[in-house]
Parts: structure tokens; C-alpha cells; sequence
């Protein structure tokens, strides 16, 4: 189930290192780099191949600490009025993912990390990407942001991360698609933290495995991890 997902990231890394080396020779820059983690409080949509590979590298209490986030993210989906609230709360109240180091600014698990952690890159300085820097601008400061957008390579025009580096990784999702349809019958998607520690429950597993829609929906439902913002199955 993993193989394909695991080939894929593979490529994606030759692929984007490549794609970088040609955007900084022609002027463009990067700003994401060791260190950096003010993207890490966003929230994460994931297939179970690709949660199936961080819950098998996780340690007992980093899987700890990810149920816990996973409840919070539960609770936050439950009660967000809607779509912008959640991301909203998502990044201002259950906060940074737990499997960041922060002291050292690192993933901890940084070789098993799903594609959005690898394909977000930043034309603008991480101030840019931190919760409250738009909501904390100006109108002259929005319209300038919005003008330096529109001018910088690499961006779709809207908004300062790079667009290119984002399409190239399309083939891991749908390498993930393929590989969960072939083997399972149904795709499962979701929130990173919930499908992350379904994965290490051996009953929702189960069902899924067999192809068991509602038996793996009902199974996270009695986990407390079922709700539809954050599971879904196809």
C-alpha cells in the first residue's frame, strides 16, 4: 500500500530539487529552510497510505501526543460555524503540529511527513505565513501584498507560496488514490493527526482492508474520530 506512496515522494524531492535549482538561477527565491515552521499550525489533508507511513514511524508517545491532537481537532470540527472558522481555530487553538520540535524549528519525523508538509514552499519571508500577519494588515498593506503576489514568479497570483512546487507532487496523490482503490476498494482521506492514529487502531484497519465503508466509519465514529470534516471515505 505504501510502495507507491513512498516512490512517489522520491520523485517529488528529485523533481522539486531540480525545479528550485532553475527558479533561484533565474532570480526566484525560496524562503522555507531549516529552522522555519510558521506553516506548521496549518491544518493537513492526507490519504491513509500516506498516515499508514507516519503512524508506522512514530514513536508510543509521539502517537500519544498525535491522539491528543487529533481529539482537539475533532472538538474544533464539531463546533466551527464553517470552512474559515475551522482553519481559523485549527491554526490559533489546537496550534502547532506535536510532531514539530520546537526548539530546534525541525519535524521530528520529517522523513515520513505527507506531501502538504513537502510541497509548501513560501516566495515571501515566514512572517508572511504565520497565523494573524493578513488579518493584522492594513488596507494598504493588503493591496501591496496582493501587488507583490501578482508580480513575484511562481506564485498563482493570489497568494505568496509556490504553485509549481505544489502541481509536481499531484502524482503522490494520485499514486495514493490508485493504490488504496486497487487494495482496499475505497480511498480514504482526511485529517493528517485523526487518520494518522486511525491507522494504528488494528479494528478500523481491519474494516478498511476489507473494504468496509460503514464498519471502518462506525469504528471511528466509536473512537470519537468520525466526523466528517476530518474522515473521509470514497
Amino acid at each position: 500500500m505504501t510502495a507507491p506512496v513512498v516512490r512517489g515522494y522520491e520523485r517529488y524531492a528529485a523533481q522539486a530539487a531540480q525545479w528550485t535549482r532553475g527558479y533561484e538561477s533565474r532570480g526566484g527565491h525560496v524562503y522555507c529552510g531549516a529552522g522555519c515552521f510558521a506553516c506548521c499550525d496549518m491544518p493537513i489533508r492526507v490519504s491513509l497510505a500516506e498516515a499508514i507511513i507516519t503512524a508506522q514511524a512514530i514513536t508510543p508517545e509521539q502517537a500519544r501526543r498525535v491522539e491528543e491532537h487529533a481529539r482537539a481537532v475533532q472538538a474544533n470540527a464539531r463546533t466551527a460555524p464553517d470552512e474559515d472558522a475551522y482553519v481559523a481555530r485549527h491554526r490559533e487553538d489546537v496550534s502547532f503540529c506535536p510532531l514539530l520540535d520546537r526548539a530546534t524549528g525541525s519535524c521530528s519525523q520529517y522523513a515520513a511527513r505527507p506531501t502538504r508538509c513537502r510541497d509548501t514552499f513560501s516566495a515571501f519571508a515566514a512572517h508572511y505565513c504565520a497565523v494573524g500577519t493578513w488579518e493584522s494588515m492594513g488596507r494598504r498593506e493588503r493591496a501591496e501584498y496582493r501587488r507583490e503576489v501578482a508580480r513575484t514568479p511562481g506564485t498563482d497570483g493570489e497568494v505568496h507560496f509556490i504553485a509549481p512546487l505544489e502541481h509536481l507532487s499531484e502524482p503522490i496523490w494520485t499514486a495514493a488514490s490508485r493504490a488504496m482503490r486497487s487494495q482496499w476498494g475505497l480511498e480514504v482521506w482526511g485529517d493528517f493527526w485523526t487518520l494518522t492514529t486511525l491507522a494504528a487502531d488494528p479494528a478500523f484497519m481491519a474494516r478498511v482492508v476489507a473494504g468496509d465503508r460503514r464498519g471502518a466509519a462506525g469504528r471511528a465514529r466509536q473512537l470519537g474520530l468520525g466526523h466528517p470534516i476530518t474522515l473521509e471515505m470514497e
